[in-house]
């Protein structure tokens, strides 16, 4: 009886609200939409939006806290959940990002046609284990957070139904996503042989002094097809082949939230096993993650530059080729991690760099799904001339695109990119200093080549008249001046003011930078 009742431990509820918040509010919309009529559908949006602001309301009780739960009886230490510092931030960020893409999908699903119930329930579940990955201590965990996060997201990828690209981009997606998956746990599978557990802190000291070589060669093994599984979730070369069609067959916010949370799921995770569960092998991790990003911004920044403004989708393939360069940057203090003695301090970098490009990228997918309402082919040429039909959106999406090449007054990616320079110089990386500074130039050509468009004359006649265009806007080549959805105008707003107190006040993110998260 003394041996079961020591096994019996209390929840922590309120450390697990985030991501049981967003689970329960899609169940309740789930069931919702079996009782609703049609006309009343669009309540479920509200309701899957409000759930979602409730979830990150729930973070503030956590602030400065450090909760666990689901802990080992024999080692009190040893949780599988833990919400710390490093955990709040990305849980804001996920569940913030997902907030955005809720506004973005309200008014997307009535000009689709999508169906309410399932999207905002696979949404809801998608950002519920997104939510929970970073509070993920063990790898069996880790896996089941990773999965709850991806499986819904590549049904919403295909959620047009009868789309051929649509359908093909959930097929291509789905498979590479499931061929990764499977090298992951073939990697965990080892890891557990080799260690005799799956905690990141017991795997961690095991791996320290395995008495057998074999066993040594076994972990080895697990550790590098662990972190190939991730780097398939960060969108990292030569993994990150499925992004370009992915985005461009997905619906907009569902290519928007890709680019942001489905990175923040990646990295996040990457970040644990390498920091927390894989220390004592940073002299392999630390070379091959400092590899990946410098190739891993090149293929994106040299893919983006030579994308054809009159080719079709050819802005979100710009934006998708942007957030495969964008990961590089991304990778560069987590490969620095693997070079110092304090690498909780270097991975703040990553965490502050996420913060600006997620905030600052989905304002830019904002804006190209409010240009696609009346340009479905979304051509770059297609915002030729936008700042004199839509001044202020013009504004914000020049804005947008200047944070993202790190110029004025995009102040916050200027100072995101040259922490993440510091870090690689101060790590020993050089080298990859180096190339990161050839990438960022590259990549200044094909963000204000864009950024230019805005403010051009826009041509008599020029683009083709699309067949969901307004009138005015095929006789004249110019977006339509059509009324702005209230939702869609909200999360473009909230972008920009949110890039904006960034820019004036980037300690507040850089500030992460600065700090050991975990």
């Amino acid at each position: 009886m003394s041996t079961v009742t020591s096994l019996v431990q209390s929840v922590d509820w309120l450390a697990l609200a985030p991501p049981t918040v967003a689970a329960a509010v899609a169940l309740v919309v789930l069931v919702a939409d079996l009782f609703l009529p049609v006309a009343r559908k669009p309540l479920l949006g509200w309701t899957a939006t409000a759930g979602l602001a409730l979830a990150a309301l729930f973070l503030l009780p956590l602030l400065g806290e450090d909760r666990r739960t689901f802990c080992l009886p024999a080692h009190p230490d040893v949780c599988s959940y833990v919400a710390d510092p490093f955990t709040l931030v990305i849980q804001f960020l996920v569940l913030g990002g997902a907030l955005l893409t809720a506004l973005l999908s309200i008014d997307t699903l009535k000009d689709h046609d999508l169906p309410s119930g399932e999207y905002w329930f696979l949404l809801l579940s998608s950002a519920s284990g997104a939510a929970l990955l970073p509070a993920s201590r063990d790898l069996a965990t880790l896996v089941i957070a990773l999965e709850v996060a991806s499986l819904p997201a590549f049904a919403l990828v295909g959620l047009r139904r009868g789309d051929r690209l649509s359908s093909e981009a959930a097929l291509k997606f789905f498979l590479s996503s499931v061929a990764a998956t499977a090298v992951m746990l073939l990697g965990v599978s080892f890891l557990y042989a080799a260690t005799g557990s799956l905690h990141l802190s017991q795997v961690a000291d095991s791996l320290t002094a395995l008495p057998d070589p074999r066993l040594a060669t076994l972990a080895s093994a697990g550790v590098a097809l662990t972190l190939v599984g991730f780097a398939f979730k960060t969108a990292a070369a030569p993994f990150h082949f499925w992004v370009p069609d992915t985005y461009v067959g997905a619906p907009l916010p569902i290519a928007g939230y890709l680019s942001v949370v489905g990175k923040a799921v990646g990295f996040s995770g990457l970040i644990l096993v390498t920091v927390q569960g894989f220390p004592s092998y940073a002299n392999v991790w630390g070379p091959a993650l400092a590899v990946l990003a410098a190739l891993t911004m090149t293929v994106g920044n040299v893919a983006a530059l030579r994308q054809d403004p009159r080719r079709a989708h050819s802005a979100v393939r710009l934006l998708a080729w942007s957030s495969v360069g964008q990961a590089g940057y991304l990778l560069v203090p987590i490969a620095a991690a693997g070079y110092t003695d304090d690498p909780a301090h270097a991975i703040g970098s990553t965490v502050a760099y996420a913060l600006m490009y997620a905030a600052v990228n989905l304002g830019a997918f904002a804006v190209a799904a409010l240009v696609a309402r009346t340009r479905p082919a979304n051509r770059i040429t297609d915002y030729r001339g936008l700042y004199h039909q839509r001044p202020v959106v013009a504004l914000a999406l020049g804005f947008f695109l200047l944070c993202l090449a790190g110029l004025p007054p995009g102040i916050i990616g200027l100072f995101a990119k040259v922490t993440v320079f510091s870090v690689a110089v101060g790590a020993g990386l050089a080298w990859l200093a180096v190339i990161m500074a050839v990438n960022v130039v590259i990549a200044l050509y094909y963000y204000l080549q864009w950024t230019t468009v805005l403010f051009r004359g826009a041509e008599e006649g020029a683009g083709e008249a699309e067949g969901a265009q307004a009138p005015e806007a095929a006789q004249t080549g110019q977006p339509s001046r059509t009324r702005i959805p209230a939702p869609l105008a909200t999360a473009i707003a909230l972008a920009t003011v949110l890039g904006i107190a960034l820019s004036g006040a980037p300690q507040l993110v850089l500030r992460f930078a600065s700090g050991a998260l975990l």
